[in-house]
C-alpha cells in the first residue's frame, strides 16, 4: 500500500502541465441591473472559487478543460447552479441573480456528485458551523442535536455522540477531513472527539449510507466539512472567543490562512476548559468538568490538471465521568473516574482532472489513544468526599496507572474514478481500512486485534429534464482477528477470534419536480454493519460505563432495508417539508442486563433480534411578504423503535417539537447584519422504553439569542449572545447516561461569542 501511495504522488507530480484556461464574467442584480460585490463563484469538483469585485467581475484561473458545475451564491439571492464547458483559453460566463428571501442553497459534499441540496437525490441536512454556534451549544455534539432527526447520547455536557433517527454508536459513521474517524466509538461514554474550531459546516445523511461508506454507515453519516482555504491571492486571520456562564467555561480559537495562485496554507489552534455544570436548582454535577486542546493545519497545491491537499488535526482532552453528586466547587481538573484522550488525524486528498473524467484518491491515518482512570481504594475512602482542587491536582501528579489504556491505529483509503457520459455521471470506487487495537493498561476490555475492510462500489447519477435518478451497487468484506487475553478458565478470559463478514448492498433514489413548487424524493437502500470488536469479544469491567460487558463471538452482521419518502414545497416566502422513513433492521445488536453481578458491577451481555424503526421529520419556514425580515420556523421529529418480540428499543429519543421566531435585518450593501430569535423546544413523554430503561416526562426549554456584526474602530466584529434553558428548568433528557443515577441536565446557560477578523 505504501508503494501504491508513493506511485500516486509521483503520477500527480509528473503530469503537471501549465495551463492558461480561465473563466471570467460579471454578476449583477436581475431587478436593478446593479453589479453585485462579494458574490461567491465556485466550482465544487475543483474546489476552486472566488468572489466578485466592486464592479461585479470575477476571474477563475488555471482551470482544466472539461465540463464542470458552476455555483453562484449570495445572501438574499437565489443560488444558481449550471454546467459550464471549460475550453482551452479564455471562457466567459455572465449571470443576473434573482432576489430571494430564502437561505442560500449549498453544495452537498458528503455525497459523491456535489449537487446543490435541492438537486440532490438523497435528502441531506446541512448546517454551517456559524448557525450551530448561534444555538449556544457548548460542544459540537450538543450543537448538531438541534438538527431535526438528530439527537445526542450524553454524559454531562462534555461527552456526547450523535443519534440519527434512533440509531447511534457504530451505526453512525463520522467523517472528518474526508476520512472516517475511528476512536473507539463503541462506548456510550466515548464522546465525538472533534472540536468545532476549523469546521465550516456539518452534513447529516439520515438512513443507510453503506453504498457510499461501507460498514458502520447503516444508520447514517455525520460529515464534517473542514474550513476552506483562502481564495487565491488572499490572506486572512481571525480570533474567536466564547464564554459560558453555567460552567464558567471559555473556548478560544485563532486561525490564519493565506493562498497564492497555486500554494495554499491554513492553521487554527483552539483551547476549551469547563468546570462542573449546574442543574436548574443550582447543584453542581460533580466531575462533569472537561478540558480540550485542538490544532488543525493544512497545505494544498492546486494547478490546472491536478490538486493535492494535506491536512493534520491533533486533539487532546481530559474528560471527567460524573457518577454522583459530591464535592461542590469550580475545579477544572477531572476527578476519578476520568478519561485522557489524544487523537492524531492525517489526511491526503489528491485529484487528477481529465477532459471527460477525473480521479480522486484520499488516504487517512488516525491514531487514537484512550486512557480511562478508575477510582482506587474504595474501601479505605468509603463515605469520604474529595477535597476539591488541591486533592484533584495531587491525583494528577501521582500519575496512577490507567485502568484501560487502548491505542487504535487506522489507515484507510478511498479511490474513485469518475467518467462522464452525456447526462450520466458514474463513479467506480475502491475503499478499505487496516486497523489495529493495542492494550497497555491494567485491564483489558477488548483484546489486541486487527481489522481489515475492503469494498468496491459503482454508482451513477442520471439527469433528466425535471428529475434525477441515482443507482448503485457495492460489495464489502471485513475480517477481524483478535488475540487471546487472560488465562483460560478465568472469568475474564477472552479466546482468540477469527471472523469474516461480507455483504452486497444496493441503493436507488429518484428526485422529481412534481410541480413548479413541489419536489418529491424516494430512496430505497440496504445497509449492513459487521459486529464491532467490543460486541464480539469484550469480557470485563467497562469503567466509564460502570458495568461488566460480555461479548458474543457468534453475532451476525446487522442488515437493514430502509424506505425514505420526502415531499418539499417551496416558493419565495414559504418552505414546507415532510420526510418519512421505515427501517427494517435484521439481527439488531443490543446490550441487555442479565440480572447478575460481578463483584458489585451489573453484568450486561450482547443480544441479537430483528427490529424496526419508523418516523420522520416535518416542518415549515415562513418569511411573509413584504416583511421578509421576519421568520417563523417549526419542526417536529418523531421516531419509534421496537424489537421483533414487541418490546421497545433502548435509547430512542423522545418526540420533539421546535418553534422559532426569528428576525433579521441588515444595512445597505450588507455593511453589517443582525438577528434575534426566540425558540421553544418541547420534548414529549417517552414511555416507550426498553425493559431496563426508565421513562422520562415531558419538558419545555426556552432559548433566546441576539447577534450580528458591529463596527469597532472601522473593523467589522461579529458577536452573539444566546441564553439556553432561560427559565432554569430541571429536567432529564431521555438520552442522558446520568438518568439512571437521577442526575438532571444542565440548567440556564448564557453564552457570549466574539469573532474578530485580523
Amino acid at each position: 500500500m505504501k508503494q501504491f501511495y508513493i506511485s500516486m504522488l509521483l503520477v500527480l507530480t509528473s503530469i503537471y502541465t501549465y495551463s492558461q484556461n480561465t473563466l471570467s464574467g460579471n454578476v449583477s442584480d436581475a431587478e436593478t441591473g446593479e453589479p453585485l460585490e462579494q458574490v461567491s463563484v465556485y466550482i465544487p469538483q475543483l474546489e476552486n472559487g472566488t468572489v466578485t469585485d466592486q464592479n461585479g467581475n470575477y476571474s477563475l484561473k488555471n482551470l482544466p478543460e472539461g465540463n464542470y458545475k458552476l455555483v453562484i451564491s449570495y445572501l438574499g439571492f437565489e443560488t444558481y447552479s449550471t454546467s459550464v464547458e471549460i475550453n482551452s483559453g479564455n471562457n466567459q460566463f455572465d449571470y443576473q441573480m434573482v432576489p430571494s428571501a430564502i437561505e442560500m442553497d449549498e453544495v452537498v459534499l458528503s455525497t459523491p456528485f456535489h449537487k446543490l441540496q435541492r438537486e440532490n437525490v438523497m435528502k441531506v441536512e446541512q448546517k454551517s458551523m456559524e448557525e450551530l454556534k448561534q444555538q449556544g451549544g457548548i460542544t459540537l455534539s450538543e450543537g448538531i442535536s438541534n438538527i431535526p432527526g438528530v439527537s445526542s447520547v450524553s454524559t454531562g455536557v462534555g461527552i456526547g455522540k450523535p443519534v440519527i433517527r434512533g440509531l447511534s454508536f457504530n451505526r453512525v459513521l463520522v467523517y472528518t477531513q474526508g476520512v472516517r474517524l475511528e476512536n473507539q466509538q463503541f462506548g456510550g461514554e466515548h464522546g465525538l472527539g472533534i472540536n468545532d474550531a476549523g469546521i465550516a459546516s456539518v452534513e447529516v445523511i439520515k438512513g443507510p449510507a453503506s453504498l457510499l461508506y461501507g460498514s458502520d454507515a447503516l444508520g447514517g453519516v455525520l460529515y464534517l466539512n473542514p474550513e476552506k482555504f483562502e481564495a487565491s491571492g488572499e490572506t486572512s486571520g481571525d480570533v474567536n472567543m466564547r464564554y459560558f456562564t453555567n460552567t464558567m467555561g471559555y473556548n478560544a480559537n485563532a486561525g490564519f490562512k493565506t493562498s497564492g495562485e497555486k500554494l495554499k496554507f491554513l492553521v487554527r489552534g483552539a483551547y476549551a476548559t469547563n468546570a462542573d455544570y449546574e442543574t436548574g436548582d443550582g447543584t453542581s454535577v460533580t466531575n462533569s468538568r472537561f478540558n480540550e486542546a485542538d490544532l488543525k493545519t493544512g497545505l494544498a497545491y492546486q494547478a490546472a490538471k491536478f490538486k493535492t491537499e494535506l491536512r493534520y488535526n491533533y486533539n487532546a482532552s481530559e474528560l471527567g465521568i460524573p457518577e454522583e453528586i459530591g464535592v461542590q466547587n469550580n475545579d477544572r481538573y477531572p476527578l476519578e473516574p476520568y478519561q485522557e484522550l489524544s487523537t492524531h488525524i492525517i489526511s491526503s486528498k489528491n485529484n487528477l482532472f481529465f477532459k471527460k473524467s477525473s480521479l480522486e484518491a484520499t488516504f487517512g491515518f488516525t491514531v487514537n489513544d484512550r486512557k480511562e482512570f478508575e477510582e482506587h481504594h474504595h474501601d479505605e475512602h468509603e463515605g469520604e468526599e474529595h477535597e476539591g482542587e488541591e486533592h484533584a491536582e495531587e491525583e494528577h501528579e501521582e500519575g496512577e496507572g490507567a485502568a484501560l489504556d487502548m491505542r487504535l491505529s487506522t489507515f484507510n483509503y478511498n479511490i474513485q474514478f469518475n467518467p462522464q457520459w452525456g447526462k450520466m455521471t458514474t463513479i467506480f470506487g475502491v475503499q478499505g481500512m487496516h486497523q489495529t487495537n493495542e492494550n497497555f493498561g491494567e485491564e483489558v476490555l477488548v483484546p489486541n486485534a486487527t481489522t481489515n475492510d475492503f469494498g468496491v462500489l459503482a454508482t451513477s447519477h442520471i439527469h433528466f429534464n425535471k428529475s434525477d435518478l441515482q443507482i448503485g451497487l457495492r460489495y464489502d468484506l471485513r475480517s477481524i482477528n483478535g488475540e487471546e487475553s487472560g488465562i483460560e478458565g478465568d472469568e475474564e478470559y477472552i479466546p482468540t477470534l477469527n471472523k469474516d463478514f461480507n455483504s452486497f448492498n444496493a441503493a436507488v433514489g429518484y428526485r422529481m419536480d412534481l410541480t413548479q413548487n413541489v419536489m418529491g424524493r424516494l430512496n430505497l437502500a440496504t445497509g449492513f454493519r459487521a459486529p464491532n470488536l467490543s460486541e464480539l469479544t469484550s469480557n470485563g469491567l467497562h469503567s466509564g460505563a460502570n458495568r461488566v460487558e460480555i461479548g458474543n463471538a457468534d453475532l451476525e452482521s446487522e442488515q437493514n432495508f430502509q424506505v425514505d419518502l420526502a415531499l418539499e414545497y417551496g416558493n419565495k416566502h414559504l418552505e414546507a417539508y415532510i420526510n418519512s422513513f421505515y427501517n427494517i433492521v435484521n439481527d439488531y445488536i443490543y446490550l441487555e442486563p442479565t440480572g447478575e453481578f460481578r463483584e458489585l458491577d451489573p453484568i450486561y451481555d450482547f443480544q441479537q433480534q430483528n427490529a424496526i424503526l419508523y418516523g420522520g421529520e416535518f416542518g415549515f419556514h415562513l418569511h411573509p411578504h413584504p416583511i421578509d425580515w421576519l421568520h417563523l420556523e417549526s419542526s417536529y421529529d418523531i421516531v419509534f423503535g421496537e424489537l421483533e418480540d414487541k418490546s421497545d428499543l433502548p435509547l430512542i429519543p423522545a418526540n420533539r417539537w421546535t418553534n422559532t421566531f426569528r428576525v433579521e435585518w441588515k444595512k445597505s450593501k450588507q455593511d453589517y447584519k443582525c438577528y434575534a430569535f426566540v425558540t421553544l423546544q418541547t420534548f414529549f413523554d417517552q414511555n416507550k422504553v426498553a425493559d431496563f430503561e426508565a421513562p422520562t416526562p415531558r419538558y419545555n426549554l426556552f432559548n433566546v439569542g441576539v447577534g450580528g456584526d458591529l463596527r469597532i474602530f472601522n473593523q467589522k466584529v461579529g458577536y452573539s449572545i444566546t441564553g439556553n434553558n432561560i427559565f432554569n428548568k430541571n429536567y432529564i433528557s431521555h438520552l442522558s447516561r446520568l438518568k439512571a443515577d437521577g442526575i438532571v441536565n444542565i440548567g440556564r446557560n448564557i453564552s457570549f461569542n466574539l469573532n474578530v477578523p485580523l
